[in-house]
């Protein structure tokens, strides 16, 4: 169950395992994988939707896709039930089911946090928070009371991760040129990154951190370590340390949790994972897989730890868990997951990235190859299409217009949104008799 980085790759490597001897079905509310790495730049005006989302019947053949949010799960009689995109509700039997059910925003105890802070899990979210960016702008040029104009012009990124860090770096470049012919904001837009943390990328190298510092200081972000959101208002935030930044944007970036299904699955969880042994088996169920975000994995480079919650162990346990499937039947022998970071790559927007590929820590232009090289590589299409937009917008100059496709109410920060929800099931086979 689920499309994401997990389910997709084991629907992915059991289709080629296979070679058409299996039925393989899989669950997600969307038709598309989302390439969530590229999501700021969709915000930030550079990247088309489309280009972000790959087509799950063009990319799986052999897969039969089901539009829809499992609801239920009946282990003994090897079923989970759905609810379709209109409402209607269908159940699926299997012989092996792989729970991928992914994550959503991570939420903190902070008032006013769900009624004004602005999510990015989705296309729903980065297309409104597109044209929410956009909208202030274009508001603040045309008000005259100062104090509306300051605060429409100040944008606030919560948390300095990877997801944190790209936004407030893609977010100041898009603002400068909404602004470029706006006499009256010339110089004007206001970016702070927050973070409680003692450094932006907290679990990047140290290097690396200190380099999309550097970047962001920069180009006039306000990077506040430290420090957190006391409480969010409609006119602004008040921050820990007493003071209070007038905004009418905060955007929330502090992280995700997996999704809330898992808890009600009926299964042992840990930290909110559900617990899978080395070969990502649920104990007790051999039939029954988990893995990305929605599985406590075990880390066997660093024992008594889980993995992390990352695109890059999503896509390998997906991988694993196809394999272990596939031995189940006889082909091949199953493994148990093992796997080490080849490192991390921060897009920061211009000619500016950070990363280490295996381990070798590199910033700006060079950076930049590596990291756009990478997302080319690891896409599993589009690519040709995200190519040609990044060339584009090298060369011509942003377009800053609403769309207006997404009203504020259809992204509440406390929801799993489509792309965040479950990933489901690989099955081989109908159920049972």
């Amino acid at each position: 169950m689920g499309a994401g980085f997990a389910g997709f790759q084991a629907a992915r490597t059991l289709s080629k395992l296979s070679r058409g001897a299996a039925e393989i079905v899989i669950v997600n509310p969307t038709d598309y994988f989302l390439y969530l790495p590229l999501l700021p730049e969709v915000a930030a005006g550079i990247l088309e939707p489309r280009r972000v989302s790959v087509s799950l019947a063009a990319t799986l053949p052999g897969v039969e896709v089901v539009l829809g949010e499992v609801d239920g799960f009946d282990f003994d009689a090897r079923t989970v039930s759905y609810a379709d995109p209109e409402g209607g509700k269908g159940s699926l039997g299997y012989h092996r089911l792989v729970i991928a059910a992914g994550s959503v925003n991570k939420l903190l105890p902070v008032p006013g946090v769900t009624e004004y802070a602005h999510g990015f899990r989705g296309i729903p979210e980065a297309l409104y928070l597109r044209d929410h960016i956009t909208r202030q702008i274009e508001m603040a040029d045309t008000t005259t009371d100062e104090a509306e104009r300051a605060a429409r012009s100040t944008f606030v990124v919560v948390g300095a991760g990877y997801t944190g860090t790209e936004v407030a770096a893609q977010g100041v470049l898009f603002t400068e040129a909404l602004t470029r012919r706006r006499d009256s904001l010339r110089g004007r837009p206001r970016w702070l990154l927050i973070d409680t943390a003692d450094r932006v990328l907290p679990s990047l190298d140290t290097r690396l951190a200190t380099a999309a510092d550097r970047v962001l200081r920069e180009r006039g972000v306000e990077v506040l370590l430290n420090s957190s959101v006391h409480q969010a208002t409609g006119n602004g935030v008040h921050l820990s340390d007493g003071s209070f930044v007038p905004t009418r944007s905060l955007i929330w970036c502090v992280g995700v949790r997996p999704d809330p299904l898992v808890a009600d699955i009926g299964l042992p969880t840990a930290h909110g994972r559900l617990v899978v042994d080395e070969f990502l088996n649920v104990p007790g169920h051999p039939d029954v897989y988990a893995c990305g975000d929605a599985a406590a994995v075990p880390d066997l480079t660093r024992p008594g730890e889980i993995t992390g919650m990352t695109a890059q162990h999503a896509t390998r346990q997906g991988a694993t868990v196809a394999k272990n499937i596939a031995a189940s039947y006889g082909r091949g022998r199953r493994r148990a997951y093992k796997h080490h970071d080849l490192g991390f790559v921060v897009d920061l927007g211009g000619l500016d990235s950070a990363a280490n590929p295996l381990g070798v820590p590199l910033s700006g232009f060079p950076a930049k190859v590596v990291t756009r090289g990478y997302h080319l590589l690891s896409m599993p299409g589009n690519r040709v299409r995200v190519a040609a937009d990044w060339l584009l917008d090298a060369v011509l100059p942003r377009q800053g217009v609403q769309l207006g496709l997404v009203a504020a109410g259809a992204v509440p920060l406390d929801s799993a949104l489509p792309q965040a929800m479950p990933e489901t099931g690989v099955t081989a086979g109908p159920a049972p008799s």
